[in-house]
């Protein structure tokens, strides 16, 4: 692990992105009607993304163990895709972007494990960072899908 014993904590905040890819509106529809047989889809990806997050030291050898302040995790469908968006903050002495990064990389797959019964044609597209603040560096907004 990084010695990271010299840094200062500040706030540090990231957001990941993972986008679906659905192939038949139906799916779409059996998402918003809760019609998916495994149950509430947006509900247990976000609780899959929630673990993720918080367990991401535990599986990822050189991550800090470190207090996650807040995590926040929301969807957005356009077309046939759903993009999910997982925002992680703490104050600390190192960044949350591998957190942030886990908890939506976790989410797309729980996503495709609900719904592999009834779209055989699901993709994780995109698992990349957007934003990242506090620290030396941040990084914009300008990777965001679609923006």
């Amino acid at each position: 692990m990084v010695d990271i014993t010299h840094k200062k904590e500040t706030l540090r905040t990231a957001i990941a992105q993972a986008v679906v890819q659905l192939s038949s509106e139906d799916t779409i529809k059996a998402i918003k009607n809760n019609a998916v047989p495994k149950g509430d889809v947006f509900a247990m990806s976000k609780a899959a993304g929630l673990l993720g997050v918080k367990k991401t030291p535990d599986l990822l050898p050189d991550c800090h163990p470190l207090p996650i302040e807040f995590t926040d995790i929301t969807y957005s469908i356009e077309g046939l895709q759903i993009k999910v968006l997982v925002t992680v903050k703490t104050i600390y002495k190192t960044g949350v972007e591998v957190e942030a990064m886990h908890g939506a990389s976790i989410v797309a797959l729980n996503m495709y494990d609900m719904l592999k019964p009834i779209d055989k044609g699901i993709e994780i597209l995109n698992i990349k960072l957007v934003l990242k603040t506090g620290g030396k560096s941040d990084i914009g907004t300008k990777n965001v899908e679609g923006s």
